[in-house]
């Protein structure tokens, strides 16, 4: 028999030592699923408990994600009431990687699903992290007829994935989260506005992207456009040159580094309607008189046909019309899968549709009082040429915010909007890349560094084009030669408040 030497001998029980500290760590995770398992869940169950050590996440698009760490997964379905049903899902990382933070996920559109790919990033960085479908799985036409996928939808599976989700977190790392934050985009953006007005216990920070807060007009406006580019098509041609003309009319009020290139800020008047119209037919010859009637339609946005108030304000200036439109399925959830949408009047029917969906899908109460004394930090972002969730309710909304708190000073104090010049519904042909917006929010909440400022680009073909410091609403940047960027003051208001009766108050 052959003498082990000392260094052999040495590596051999570093060896050892490691497999006993792994089996030692196996068990104590198995301790650790076992008791998520055991877990009573209110008015739900868990359906699956389980512990991946998997280090790549391959999405449905884009890119496999390498380096995600082990975590526990776990999956419940929530049924608070007959005729819900709420799938969640949580990730937990490793008690060793955990960075004591929670993070809840938006989703978008109707939802309906859980992209489990999106856990990938926060995991990565050491939070656990949750998201829901909302509730309206399989599709969007489970809410026809369903009031309560109108209230899960609305506002209450977003809070019970974040009850649902910390209780999980307290039972697998034997602690409370020390903060929690969403983390949400358009339909995400409602959410996250949401739980700021109506659980302002559930979050530290919100950042609330594209928010599509007010739904039930923001659908309405859908429904207008969709009516008005049925009866008169434009070609892809014609719609490019009516951005174009928005862009080379505005150019006066740009910086040159955006001029004629993007509008930062597309609030206008008929007067500013009338003569893009003018000038988009002077380069465009194939635009009839029927193309310039329904323009300004499209760009003033619907009003009540028999009031004439303000449902919703129109397409901005320098943006596509392709995803102004659609979108309709809020219509069936009140007038049923057989209603021919294209009948739907602004009258009548709008009152029936709002007054059965706004008191559960809006996000519009402006006291965030509960919010902000507790410490809540919250940061908006709207772009300036989404056309799907336009900038215009979200500037008005900051503005109640304002009125409601008594300045734009107490209100810039927790709560901050970011217009992003010529950003469609997330990157596009303006700003396209931003500073990590979560990061900012975080240290808001937890270093009181506000985030007055931010470093934008434009990136073309993986260039930078355009590199320009951004200051929050109502401020504006400003550029000279000499000084470089500075904020200015900027304009307050400006666009058309969305009339009382459409913002009905929120309801259980």
């Amino acid at each position: 028999m052959k003498k082990i030497g000392n260094g052999m001998l040495l590596c051999v029980c570093a060896l050892l030592g490691a497999m006993v500290a792994t089996t030692a760590f196996a068990a104590e995770e198995k301790d650790k699923l076992a008791v998520l398992k055991e877990l009573q869940i209110e008015n739900g169950k868990i359906t699956l408990v389980e512990y991946n050590d998997s280090t790549t996440i391959t999405p449905s698009k884009g890119n496999p994600i390498n380096n995600v760490p082990p975590r526990a997964i776990v999956k419940l379905v929530l049924n608070p009431a007959k005729g819900s049903n709420i799938k969640v899902e949580v990730w937990l990382p490793d008690a060793k990687k955990w960075n004591g933070k929670f993070i809840g996920l938006g989703n978008g559109g109707s939802a309906g699903n859980i992209n489990s790919s999106g856990f990938a990033w926060p995991l990565i960085g050491g939070y656990a992290v949750a998201t829901t479908d909302m509730g309206t799985a399989p599709n969007a036409d489970s809410g026809i007829g369903n009031k309560e996928v109108w209230k899960d939808f609305g506002f209450r599976a977003t809070h019970l994935m974040t009850v649902t989700a910390k209780q999980l977190i307290k039972a697998y790392y034997g602690k409370d989260p020390e903060f929690s934050y969403f983390n949400g985009g358009s339909t995400g953006g409602q959410q996250g506005l949401q739980e700021a007005q109506r659980y302002p216990e559930d979050y530290d920070g919100i950042i609330a992207n594209i928010p599509a807060h007010c739904r039930t007009p923001l659908h309405a406006y859908f429904l207008w456009n969709d009516q008005i580019l049925r009866k008169c098509p434009f070609t892809e041609s014609q719609q490019k040159n009516i951005i174009l003309a928005g862009n080379e009319y505005m150019a006066a009020r740009e910086i040159p580094q955006t001029a004629g290139k993007m509008v930062s800020d597309p609030r206008c008047d008929m007067k500013d309607i009338e003569a893009v119209i003018k000038l988009a037919r002077e380069k465009d010859q194939t635009l009839t008189d029927a193309h310039a009637e329904a323009l300004r339609k499209l760009f003033d946005g619907p009003k009540h046909a028999i009031t004439g108030e303000r449902i919703f304000c129109g397409i901005p200036f320098g943006s596509s019309f392709n995803i102004a439109h659609g979108h309709l399925y809020l219509f069936k959830w009140v007038f049923g899968a057989d209603k021919d949408l294209t009948t739907i009047d602004f009258g009548k029917d709008i009152d029936t549709y709002t007054a059965a969906l706004g008191p559960y899908l809006n996000a519009e109460n402006a006291d965030l009082s509960k919010f902000e004394k507790r410490g809540g930090k919250l940061i908006m972002i709207s772009g300036s040429a989404d056309s799907c969730v336009p900038y215009t309710a979200s500037l008005d909304y900051y503005e109640r915010v304002a009125e409601q708190c008594g300045s734009i000073d107490k209100a810039k104090s927790f709560i901050l909007l970011y217009i992003i010049p010529g950003m469609s519904h997330g990157p596009g042909p303006g700003i396209n890349k931003l500073p990590n917006m979560l990061d900012l929010v975080i240290n808001w909440r937890e270093k009181g560094v506000a985030p007055d400022k931010i470093q934008t680009q434009r990136v073309v073909d993986g260039k930078t084009e355009m590199d320009i410091t951004l200051y929050p609403y109502p401020s504006k940047t400003s550029w000279t030669q000499e000084g470089g960027f500075k904020p200015v003051d900027g304009p307050r208001k400006g666009v058309d408040r969305i009339a009382e009766r459409f913002r009905p108050p929120a309801a259980e």
